[in-house]
């Protein structure tokens, strides 16, 4: 069994993808064909946003490297990005089984009505498999693994249903869609604290700065796309040593401007491909079970983030973001981690906190401020433990995805290892061994009956 999903998650998710929700469609009553077209649209977006976000991280590599030598910066932990995250969760004994076990859990959820969140997200089971993997091989204890698996996924299919209703509210189109990816609703936490405490501040509650508000006042200064080449252009910039190198290098400055504002455009553009393929898939499902659970009260299709990684603000603020972060961590005390290929996976910090900010831009900024310091810290304590799994996942697969480079003595990824939950559950299950587990437990089950006692609630309300 495990050599049969270590093949099927080897195909990759722009294979995997297109197979499974062309399976999932024709077993919710859509027409083969039309099953089909959703399955290979979904597999498009997906090979989109890979070749965008390669772009990204490819373009912007050589120029930060160049950045680090002249001002002679010395981060020890290599950015290894969400593909080797991924590599390491699914090559691996938990992440071999994490498709069924989870699918499980949340047919017995839904069963108790402790959610009402299908998920269906298949490709991003592998964030449940990544704090599994770790725990893992930082205890040589599979159980825990298993353990800080299904932790993880109860705990995300709650806060996805909690989500929901400002969720659908915030964006166009996405009734009875909810958002059951851990790195996201990781965020919603310091979004609820830092947004509230903001509208404490006498006059804050009364600014409001908005992405498409931007675009009218600033012209052509506020779209997403002229800030993508005024930040590649400046980065391209500071990768010069003196005034001789700067002119010489303006072709490559102004390429990598234009190649930063293609990134802006192109995403929104590829994500409605996700949303052309996944919506004949979305109503179906929600038909069905219409039909088969009167008393569903309107359970929520768990969808991956992408779907709405194109609104403005997101794009905004992850861009403005990008440098920010590069600067942080090089003056933060105690980080060793220079993020470069994990800075494609900025624009999924927010699906699901601008519902909480109501899309304001600043208020977005300043969330994903302190998330990313805080993340920054997080990477950097998980490294050692990153490090151990990647090497491990190298020395059997070979993958190169997970190979940390010599000159490094460490790997690590913001994609999900920055996220609270990552580094909540990992701590508590690996270093307090049975007091440890013992609070997770007692956590989970309080927020799984409150979610019961709230659901049930809402169906008794809604008769």
């Amino acid at each position: 069994m495990q050599q049969i999903f270590e093949y099927i998650i080897g195909l990759g998710a722009p294979v995997m993808m297109p197979i499974i929700f062309t399976i999932i469609g024709v077993c919710v009553g859509v027409k083969f064909g039309k099953a089909l077209k959703s399955g290979l649209l979904v597999g498009v977006g997906f090979i989109g946003l890979s070749v965008i976000t390669a772009l990204l991280t490819d373009s912007m590599g050589e120029p930060l490297k160049k950045v680090t030598e002249i001002f002679g910066l010395n981060l020890k932990i290599f950015d290894m990005g969400w593909p080797a995250a991924a590599s390491v969760a699914y090559n691996t004994l938990v992440g071999s089984f994490i498709i069924p076990i989870c699918l499980g859990v949340n047919i017995l959820m839904l069963l108790t009505k402790t959610t009402k969140t299908v998920n269906i997200d298949l490709w991003n089971y592998w964030h449940y498999a990544f704090i599994g993997a770790v725990v893992f091989f930082a205890t040589d204890n599979i159980w825990w693994g298993f353990f800080a698996a299904i932790i993880c996924y109860i705990i995300t299919l709650v806060m996805a249903d909690l989500t929901a209703k400002k969720f659908q509210k915030f964006y166009d189109g996405m009734d009875g869609i909810s958002i059951p990816q851990p790195f996201c609703q990781g965020f919603v936490p310091f979004a609820a604290v830092i947004s509230k405490g903001l509208d404490m501040i006498p006059g804050f509650n009364k600014l409001y700065i908005n992405a498409e508000g931007m675009k009218k006042k600033f012209g052509i200064m506020g779209e997403p796309l002229f800030l993508g080449v005024i930040v590649g252009c400046g980065i391209g910039t500071l990768a010069c040593k003196d005034s001789n190198e700067l002119v010489d290098g303006i072709p490559g400055i102004l390429g990598l401007g234009i190649k930063m504002g293609a990134v802006m455009e192109l995403i929104p553009r590829i994500t409605s491909l996700f949303i052309e393929g996944l919506r004949p898939i979305s109503d179906a499902t929600k038909s069905l079970i219409d039909r088969k659970f009167k008393n569903s009260s309107g359970l929520n299709i768990g969808m991956s983030p992408a779907l709405v990684i194109g609104h403005p603000t997101t794009l905004v603020v992850s861009l403005l973001l990008i440098p920010v972060t590069l600067f942080l961590s090089v003056i933060l005390p105690g980080n060793e981690f220079l993020p470069l290929a994990s800075l494609a996976g900025m624009f999924y910090l927010f699906p699901v906190v601008l519902p909480i900010t109501k899309g304001d831009v600043l208020k977005t900024f300043i969330v994903g401020l302190v998330a990313i310091i805080v993340g920054l810290y997080f990477v950097t304590d998980l490294a050692p433990f990153f490090t151990q799994a990647a090497q491990d996942v190298f020395a059997k697969t070979g993958d190169t995805a997970v190979k940390i480079p010599e000159e490094f003595s460490r790997g690590g990824a913001l994609d999900f290892a920055s996220s609270i939950f990552s580094w909540v559950i990992f701590h508590l299950t690996y270093n307090f061994k049975i007091v440890g587990p013992a609070i997770l437990v007692v956590a989970t089950l309080a927020l799984a009956i409150y979610n019961r006692i709230r659901i049930i609630k809402e169906t008794n309300t809604s008769k």
